[in-house]
């Protein structure tokens, strides 16, 4: 028996290897980055020549599997909850063109936005696009479901959306591996007219992918991820989602008195459904993230039953699950076996000390609150978004990738003087760009300042894809090259950077000041690694 300590994010990397998993796209974003990192790091990634490099956002990755599931091969692409707002033109389409190799789809949830803008829950995503979806409940069941979900999703013709969530993704248990499968790839697609999607075609595809959810939901009904236990006490129906149920199972470890239906695959089984609603007074709904069954079953089974969960106030309406609140909405009386020292005081998160950013902050804030009052900010996703905070309090917005250049646009165009965008090199390229050229197309009165650490060091220093090129990126877009200044942020270099940012702030059209320094962080991992 080969048994491992794993993540649920290594878990779910490991299974879909053992599956035959010929390349995985993602661009990094917590909680899911650490499955891309896994497979890089993998001896049989390396053996197989297993495509593992970053993408520059998350919409080319998912454009990237679909065509390697296009030549038959399998693809997974991974992303946390926001990126599925990036990928969304192309996973919602996937789902009519369908697939050819085995594709699965990850979208790591963040619920309690531990490092995230928003608690978005995917299975939304998953149920708006009519594909299948798994959701698992542990690091076994993570596995599994990559194990098997490749097979699946070339039985379906359909791409498999899995939905993790923080604290699986994060930890770690003991994981069953099965043995590696040697798949041969299918013959890339011949017929044209299932990947042109002209609306002639996508009409009927689209109708085809109608018809195949009643396919859909007689395996969902015959999965063993969707498991129904009967229980003594029906006063109580009890439907646990994904980690919902562990979170639940830790408050009966000899066993639950109610009914319980454990969800691992959607569509939602019908089936087991309509039995527990036959045979209990009542049901509540324990999911980590939105009401996204809760608000299903009333449509399912009416009014007439009483549905408790997040939306009657049963549950928290936000914020993550444990335990201890699943405990409390059943009426258990649970008691903290550990309390927190109170020596022990929040740290807020700060920028590294040593790191560039914090000098470009010192100067910016400087040189604009001395001689612009009327000055906005606008920032964006990244290191430098800790800008917001204490000493510097220097941002004014930060709302999405790439939303820096384009909302300084937008107020700029309003009469806003100076708007300047703070963005970093690797959401530069990401989604950065496009706005830029909105910029230079009307030559907008910003100041925009790409601060270059070489490096997506907020996941945890993975490669950037503009590394050594945001020059001839921003001269490409149109930039004029006397306005593309390049300093280093060094106390040394202070008046030089002043000089070049009041030359800039004063220059009515589009600027671009690049503060160029590698990232603390991974210089100091160089260093000792070389040692």
């Amino acid at each position: 028996m080969n048994k491992q300590l794993l993540l649920g994010d290594e878990a779910l990397a490991q299974g879909a290897l053992d599956a035959g998993l010929s390349g995985v796209y993602a661009y990094p974003g917590t909680p899911s980055t650490e499955i891309t990192e896994y497979i890089q790091a993998a001896p049989e990634a390396r053996e197989r020549k297993v495509h593992n490099r970053w993408s520059a956002n998350e919409k080319t990755a998912m454009e990237a599997a679909l065509g390697m599931s296009f030549a038959g091969k399998r693809a997974l692409v991974c992303m946390k909850h926001v990126g599925m707002n990036v990928a969304a033109d192309c996973f919602v389409n996937a789902a009519i063109t369908g697939v050819r190799g085995g594709l699965i789809v990850v979208a790591a949830d963040d619920p309690g936005m531990h490092s995230s803008q928003n608690e978005q829950d995917s299975r939304f995503y998953g149920d708006f696009a009519l594909i299948p979806m798994y959701e698992p409940s542990n690091q076994q069941e993570a596995y599994e479901m990559a194990y098997r979900g490749f097979d699946f999703s070339e039985q379906t013709g359909e791409p498999v959306l899995m939905r993790l969530v923080t604290r699986l993704a994060h930890s770690r248990s003991g994981v069953i591996r099965h043995e590696p499968q040697t798949v041969p790839a299918l013959p890339a697609v011949s017929d044209a007219s299932q990947f042109v999607l002209l609306p002639g075609i996508a009409r009927r595809r689209y109708r085809a992918l109608l018809e195949k959810q009643t396919e859909l939901l007689k395996a969902s009904e015959e999965s063993p991820y969707n498991l129904y236990t009967d229980g003594l006490d029906k006063s109580l129906g009890i439907i646990a989602c994904g980690i919902g149920y562990n979170y639940l199972m830790e408050n009966y470890p000899d066993g639950c008195p109610y009914p319980v239906l454990k969800i691992g695959q959607y569509p939602l089984p019908r089936r087991q459904l309509t039995k527990i609603a036959a045979e209990c007074d009542s049901l509540l709904v324990i999911e980590d993230g939105q009401p996204f069954v809760e608000k299903q079953l009333k449509g399912y089974l009416g009014n007439a039953l009483r549905i408790k969960g997040r939306m009657d106030g049963t549950l928290p309406p936000d914020g993550e699950l444990n335990p201890d609140i699943v405990a409390h909405a059943l009426g258990m009386d649970n008691q903290s076996v550990f309390d927190a020292s109170p020596l022990v005081e929040m740290r807020p998160p700060a920028l590294c000390e040593g790191c560039g950013h914090r000098d470009m902050y010192t100067i910016l804030t400087k040189v604009l609150r001395e001689e612009y009052p009327e000055h906005r900010v606008f920032g964006d996703i990244g290191c430098y978004t800790l800008g917001a905070g204490a000493p510097f309090h220097a941002i004014h917005s930060c709302v999405d990738m790439g939303a820096s250049i384009t909302m300084a646009k937008g107020a700029s165009d309003a009469g806003i003087y100076p708007a300047v965008a703070v963005i970093g090199d690797s959401t530069f390229t990401h989604s950065g760009m496009t706005g830029l050229l909105d910029c230079v197309n009307e030559q907008a009165d910003v100041t925009v300042i790409i601060s270059d650490n070489e490096t997506t060091a907020m996941t945890g220093g993975q490669d950037s894809a503009g590394t050594g090129r945001l020059e001839s990126i921003c001269a490409g877009i149109g930039v004029a090259p006397e306005h593309i200044r390049v300093v280093v942020p060094l106390k040394k270099n202070y008046e030089e950077m002043e000089n070049i940012l009041r030359e800039e702030l004063n220059y009515h059209g589009v600027s671009v000041i690049i503060p160029r320094r590698e990232c603390i962080q991974t210089l100091v991992r160089k260093k000792r690694n070389n040692k």
